[in-house]
């Protein structure tokens, strides 16, 4: 099972690059931004829970595919752009087991903890 939550994770990690394509995007500018989604770890300044609340938000699938639909069906192409970056962003980080964080610190995860040898993580 482990093997097949990679690939789709993979698999929503192309297709976020891909939409950033059909928006007319260059692959750099994709590269370029992927990875901005982490400046929400600075929230971890505020304390564990509220540095949990703001990783999460910019972690959330849910909230990414919303601001992405939102900017399509409203012809704003760099919302659905930063949408496309949030999921990408997102599936990139479950692909290496960071997942959404609990309030306990940042390396309790949803998907287990970071770093931890937990036979049942990803499973």
């Amino acid at each position: 099972m482990k093997l097949f939550l990679k690939i789709e994770e993979i698999s929503m990690l192309y297709l976020s690059f891909y939409v950033s394509l059909l928006l007319g995007y260059d692959w750099w500018v994709f590269t370029l931004f992927l990875f901005t989604p982490d400046i929400s770890m600075l929230g971890y300044i505020l304390g564990r829970k509220t540095g949990a609340v703001i990783y999460n938000i910019f972690h959330y699938k849910f909230l990414a595919v919303l601001i992405g639909v939102t900017g399509y069906a409203t012809s704003i192409k760099e919302l659905a752009f930063a949408g496309a970056i949030l999921f990408g962003h997102s599936s990139f980080d479950r692909l290496f087991g960071y997942g959404l964080k609990y309030s306990k610190g940042f390396k309790f995860t949803h998907l287990g903890a970071i770093g931890s040898n937990n036979e049942n993580r990803n499973n």
